[in-house]
């Protein structure tokens, strides 16, 4: 049996291209349906998140719960995916995301398995707290 091409739509395309636009932030479907009816292509919300639940269970895309709890923001992923094999930093003052993409990573996984019989799975997890330009504009 043949592999199934994905079907790219004009509203998926858009969605990924404001992703990868958007890429050191999370983006809310309000900010995505804004996005489109700016530039003219209507789109309900339930079509929205059927493309966002469909890019998260392509790894395109990650999930987080918002800082209040009630909704839920995406960052992008891209083509490789290897973001789900690391920790994400939030900052709560700008809103950017830093990869913890670094031998940390790798010294904590194998610490968290040897020492606690414990196996990381990093995709959507934040860490949150201040990135260096808003921590030295706090200090000041």
């Amino acid at each position: 049996m043949a592999v199934r091409k994905e079907y790219q739509t004009k509203i998926r395309t858009e969605i990924l291209d404001y992703f990868r636009k958007n890429r050191s932030v999370t983006v809310s479907a309000a900010d995505i349906r804004a996005d489109l009816k700016e530039k003219g292509i209507e789109a309900n919300n339930t079509t929205i998140y059927r493309y966002l639940d469909k890019l998260c269970s392509e790894s395109m895309i990650l999930k987080y719960p918002d800082d209040g709890g009630d909704k839920a923001v995406y960052q992008y992923a891209g083509e490789e995916h290897h973001c789900t094999e690391h920790l994400h930093l939030k900052c709560v003052e700008c809103g950017r995301i830093f990869h913890l993409d670094c031998s940390f990573m790798d010294e904590l996984r194998e610490h968290l398995l040897a020492d606690h019989g414990f196996h990381v799975q990093c995709a959507g997890d934040l860490l949150h707290g201040l990135c260096g330009e808003c921590w030295k504009k706090e200090k000041r």
